[in-house]
């Protein structure tokens, strides 16, 4: 009988956390299983003293090593954390961004912080084990016009068909100075990691936490935070070339939202007559932060006639993978009083979402 089970994986107050946000959870190509978060010690705050900090099982999520600090900064805030697998290598990078602790996003947005926002890649070829010297990449991926910049927060992809196969794809959102209007885009690379460039920017703002997801036709998915609240859903748009350009916005009618990150992911590709399979999973309410759901589609994102709920109470962040033995994770953000009290990983196989 399918079944869902779910396990704190963080939760507040833990090793003099005050909380931990921001999940991302990938498979690495051998089979362990990492999950990432922010480890917010000094308050519930997004600026101040916050760590990245690293969980790893290597039996398929059933067991997980003690929180490692994958990158700490002396009180500054160290966060966001996007990670991409290279199924080629065998590495798997991780995309965050920094700014100093007393810096406000409010303050880096209208210019009158200390420093800004920058951008910053490490790696792991141990499966998580060890992490490579986090090194700066925000010259080439950020413009000298954009103020306030996140990467993710949760995962990228790397791509399997067309002519950009092989290109590490990671969503990232930015704010222009001038205009004070924030938009989507994504970083790319072409070389396995070792170099970083700026990709396409959505041609319309009011958008930014996303995630990206390959779908039929060598093309690419942009599933976006939507901050129009004419339309309380995600938004979604297209890229036909790895990402470089993207399509007209359009909302999705069957993905409620509050504004809150959401997950997007490829569980499979068609094979015969067996359509492929994308998974998505947010706070399914267009009011407040609660009610986490999964849902399915066949159609690479057209509709999504299946769901379950995996928590029905205050929840918010969340990041999906495809798990080593075919299972399903998804990493969340849930409480009973508020959706920032602990981050639960359920592991369900993919049919109970539509039983």
């Amino acid at each position: 009988m399918a079944e869902c089970v779910q396990q704190t994986l963080f939760a507040a107050g833990e090793a003099d956390v005050h909380t931990y946000r921001i999940p991302a959870l990938v498979s690495t190509s051998t089979g362990a299983v990492l999950a990432f978060c922010e480890a917010r010690r000094a308050s519930r705050s997004d600026t101040g003293d916050i760590a990245l900090v690293v969980r790893r099982s290597t039996d398929g999520g059933d067991s997980w090593s003690k929180a490692q600090t994958v990158w700490a900064d002396a009180g500054n805030t160290c966060g966001n954390p996007c990670a991409v697998v290279d199924r080629l290598t065998g590495t798997v990078w991780l995309l965050m961004t920094w700014n100093l602790g007393a810096d406000r996003e409010s303050q880096v947005i209208a210019q009158t912080s200390r420093d800004t926002r920058r951008v910053f890649v490490t790696c792991s070829t141990d499966d998580g084990s060890t992490w490579e010297t986090p090194r700066e990449i925000t010259a080439a991926v950020k413009r000298p016009d954009w103020t306030w910049y996140a990467t993710g927060p949760g995962a990228g992809i790397q791509l399997e068909h067309g002519p950009h196969a092989g290109r590490l794809v990671v969503p990232c959102d930015h704010i222009e100075a001038q205009t004070r209007r924030y938009y989507a885009h994504v970083c790319y690379s072409d070389d396995h990691g070792q170099t970083w460039v700026l990709g396409g920017s959505t041609p319309e703002d009011q958008v930014n936490e996303c995630e990206v997801v390959e779908i039929a036709g060598a093309r690419l998915l942009l599933n976006m935070r939507n901050y129009d609240r004419a339309q309380r859903t995600r938004i979604v748009s297209v890229s036909a070339d790895g990402g470089a350009s993207w399509g007209p916005l359009r909302g999705d009618p069957s993905l409620i939202e509050p504004i809150c990150q959401a997950s997007i992911r490829r569980y499979c590709w068609g094979s015969g007559s067996e359509p492929g399979i994308v998974l998505f999973s947010n706070p399914a309410d267009p009011e407040v932060r609660r009610n986490l759901t999964v849902r399915l589609s066949r159609d690479d994102g057209l509709t999504w006639p299946a769901g379950r709920t995996l928590h029905a109470g205050p929840a918010a962040y969340s990041c999906l993978a495809v798990l080593p033995d075919g299972r399903v994770g998804c990493l969340f953000e849930c409480g009973e009083q508020d959706p920032y009290e602990r981050i639960v990983l359920a592991r369900f196989e993919v049919g109970w979402i539509e039983t």
